[in-house]
């Protein structure tokens, strides 16, 4: 099989700072102020063209930043990853312009994909349509709901018709009835062979509509398999979870990222 997305020990280090002032001072002296905290550590993730993967795990775990890494809206800090077509990440407010009206908003992110102004003329009513954003349309982005954004920034997004389709949460807001016309969508990029990553914390969602499922904890790889391995797992790890104190939550988590550094070795 093709190779569509291949995720090679990827690691994302960011800086967390106590004040504002350590920021600067990091920038500008040779010491070393903040707090390393890793997103993800030696993250390893391979898929096939046509494959529909899940990404799971608890808040915190690393899911929106692998996809934002996939969709080449962050760099990695260490590690390689290779993403053998088009990719177009699916979230609320993604890439859009607050300042612009949606109509705008539209022009701007296919002109942006190299589409010429003819193409996005003729594109464009489809994708309001889609959008069903109606009289909205030339109302600013700054105004809209989560879930208008998430109409808009879908609608653009399926429209380009990418080689590889990111959907991180956008079905999670707004009405049922946008979802199900969303997931009929998703469907028939499916139909067609796409490679597609969806996230989201719906795992009825997630069981009727991806084939694999990535589990993330803490930045690392929990589990890789078919949706019939690891969701049983998942599953039962939520209930435990759920049924978990504060202090029993907090010692998961340190034990979590005690296994994080180990695996980093720093």
């Amino acid at each position: 099989m093709e190779k569509s997305i291949i995720v090679n020990n990827v690691s994302k280090k960011y800086k967390l700072y106590q004040r504002k002032k350590e920021q600067l001072l990091d920038v500008v002296t040779s010491k070393n102020y903040g707090q390393d905290f890793y997103a993800l550590a030696n993250v390893n993730f391979t898929a096939e063209k046509g494959d529909v993967v899940g990404f799971i795990g608890i808040n915190g775990s690393g899911k929106s930043t692998l996809s934002n890494i996939i969709a080449g809206i962050v760099p990695e800090t260490s590690g390689t990853i290779q993403v053998n077509g088009e990719a177009a990440l699916i979230a609320v407010s993604a890439g859009l312009k607050g300042e612009l009206t949606g109509r705008e908003n539209i022009e701007l992110k296919c002109l942006m994909l190299g589409f010429s102004k003819k193409e996005v003329k003729e594109m464009e009513e489809d994708i309001i349509s889609f959008s069903e954003l109606d009289k909205f349309i030339d109302q600013p982005v700054k105004s809209y709901s989560s879930g208008m954004k998430s109409r808009l920034g879908f609608a653009i997004s399926v429209s380009v018709n990418p080689d590889i389709l990111i959907i991180d949460e956008a079905l999670s807001v707004g009405d049922k009835a946008f979802a199900e016309k969303s997931l009929d969508k998703m469907r028939e990029f499916k139909d067609q062979g796409k490679t597609m990553i969806f996230v989201s914390h719906s795992i009825s969602q997630m069981k009727q509509f991806c084939e694999k499922i990535l589990w993330l904890e803490y930045g690392m790889v929990k589990d890789f398999g078919t949706v019939e391995e690891v969701m049983p797992k998942y599953q039962k790890f939520l209930k435990q979870w759920k049924k978990m104190s504060k202090e029993e939550r907090e010692t998961y988590k340190e034990q979590g990222y005690q296994k994080q550094k180990e695996l980093l070795g720093v």
